[in-house]
């Protein structure tokens, strides 16, 4: 299954035309590197997707197509939902 779709049956993100354009912009990485819409995902990958200033890392358990919204969640797990960066500011 394509990243694009992924991303979108597993309800990471809402559309798949959105997380065509994240894939683009490379703001998604597997495994460590940075892949486009067309990535063929496997079961064990690690997705990392920037959101915003906010990293969030998944491990892929399934890429069977879900028949509902409430399993579509079994598709990975969470391996780190990362806190927003700190913008460092200096008080003078």
């Amino acid at each position: 299954m394509r990243i694009d779709k992924y991303l979108k049956v597993s309800r990471l993100i809402k559309r798949r035309t959105v997380a065509n354009e994240v894939a683009d912009a490379g703001r998604i990485e597997v495994n460590g590197r940075p892949v486009k819409a067309s990535y063929a995902v496997k079961v064990g990958d690690v997705i990392t997707v920037s959101f915003g200033n906010r990293p969030v890392s998944v491990k892929v358990v399934s890429i069977d197509e879900p028949r509902g919204k409430d399993v579509a969640r079994e598709m990975y797990e969470i391996i780190d939902e990362g806190k927003p960066l700190a913008v460092n500011h200096e008080q003078q």
